[in-house]
């Protein structure tokens, strides 16, 4: 069966897509540690992040890059932190959260954001990617 992130790129349920390119995708956390949490995912749906091909690490890292400037330039804060779990979604993801101070960067911990707020953050983000 294919993840819940295959599904969005799939566009068979929505996502609050910021980026996306033929091989990777990003879209805002629907669970977010604090406003701006945006996932980035390979397209190849593959369970283990560093199951991934060394290209396709790269290349992520550099896609999470572009959006995590992004993020800074939307979202106040002093740095984007980066984290890869995997546990939750069998679907290799990045984590890019955007951090005041460390507590703000806490798996299990999520804020309320409205959806008219996530619209918000969703198309100022998309419009700030290179």
């Amino acid at each position: 069966m294919a993840s819940i992130f295959t599904r969005i790129i799939d566009r068979k349920i929505p996502g609050m897509i910021v980026a996306e390119t033929k091989d990777f995708i990003a879209f805002l956390d629907v669970r977010p540690m604090v406003e701006g949490h945006t996932l980035c995912v390979p397209k190849r749906e593959v369970d283990y992040y560093f199951d991934l091909t060394e290209e396709e690490i790269t290349a992520l890292a550099v896609f999470s890059q572009k959006v995590a400037r992004a993020i800074k330039a939307v979202v106040p804060c002093n740095r984007v932190a980066v984290g890869v779990l995997g546990l939750e979604v069998p679907h290799a993801h990045v984590h890019l959260v955007p951090v005041t101070t460390e507590g703000d960067f806490r798996f299990g911990k999520s804020v309320d954001v409205s959806p008219e707020r996530m619209e918000e953050l969703r198309t100022a983000i998309a419009a700030a990617v290179e």
